[in-house]
């Protein structure tokens, strides 16, 4: 029987199943390995933290994840494709481990997150489009 997303080890094992599925995307996977090239040991732990704080209410996060994804969209194709299939990996995964409250409430805050971020490249790469018009 499956159990809510209610302690920080829920939030660890969500995040440690969907990297794990997201390393293995050919849709994604090669953004974070060859174009990022994360650091694992460093990035899990910060988005133990997001998630705990978007789901838990345990304000253990700080950052600015959208700035971040704005800079690697200027690296390679971040569209409604790869939004997509995050997207759909997170709903899996979540579906998979968790039912309950929490549980929907993550997938409803990671489809909005992912919209947004999705919203701010778009707006991010037309501003940039006028500004080297602008300069020509």
């Amino acid at each position: 029987m499956k159990t809510d997303i209610s302690t920080r080890k829920d939030v660890e094992l969500l995040v440690n199943t969907f990297y794990d599925a997201v390393k293995q995307s050919p849709v994604i996977g090669y953004i974070f390995d060859d174009v990022v090239k994360v650091d694992w040991d460093e990035h899990l732990p910060k988005m133990y933290s997001f998630w705990a704080s978007v789901l838990l209410d345990e304000h253990s996060y700080s950052g600015n994840p959208m700035l971040k994804h704005i800079e690697i969209s200027r690296m390679t194709a971040m569209t409604e494709k790869e939004f997509s299939e995050w997207i759909r990996l997170f709903n899996d995964t979540v579906d998979i481990l968790f039912e309950g409250a929490n549980a929907q409430t993550a997938k409803v805050r990671a489809a909005n997150i992912a919209r947004l971020m999705l919203y701010k490249i778009e707006t991010a790469g037309n501003s940039l489009s006028i500004i080297r018009k602008e300069k020509e």
